[in-house]
C-alpha cells in the first residue's frame, strides 16, 4: 500500500509531503490497520482554521493503482490517524 500525505497551512504556511510503501515499513501491519480505518472513521469537516494544519492523503494499493483521497483538517485528528501522519511524513 503507497501513502501519500501532504500538509498545508499552519502559521507559516508551509507545504510538507511524504509518502510510504507500508509492505517495506517494519510496522505495516500497523500502519495499514490506521489506513483501513480511514474509511470508516468520521474525519470531521476538513475546513480550515487559521494556523491549522490540514492534511491530504491519497492512498493506493500498488504504485499504479486507483488512488482513494482523504482530507482531515488538524483539529479532527484522532490518535490513529495523528500517527499514521507523522509516520508517513518523517
Amino acid at each position: 500500500m503507497i501513502v501519500t500525505v501532504t500538509r498545508s497551512g499552519g502559521f507559516a504556511g508551509l507545504v510538507a509531503q511524504g509518502e510510504l510503501d507500508t509492505s517495506s515499513a517494519p510496522d505495516s501491519e500497523q500502519l495499514e490497520a490506521a489506513v483501513q480505518a480511514l474509511g470508516t472513521a468520521e474525519l470531521g469537516s476538513g475546513r480550515p482554521q487559521p494556523d491549522r494544519y490540514v492534511y491530504r492523503l491519497e492512498v493506493r494499493a500498488t504504485p499504479d493503482g486507483a488512488a482513494t483521497h482523504h482530507t482531515v483538517a488538524e483539529q479532527d485528528l484522532d490518535a490513529s490517524t495523528a500517527w499514521l501522519l507523522e509516520r508517513v511524513l518523517g
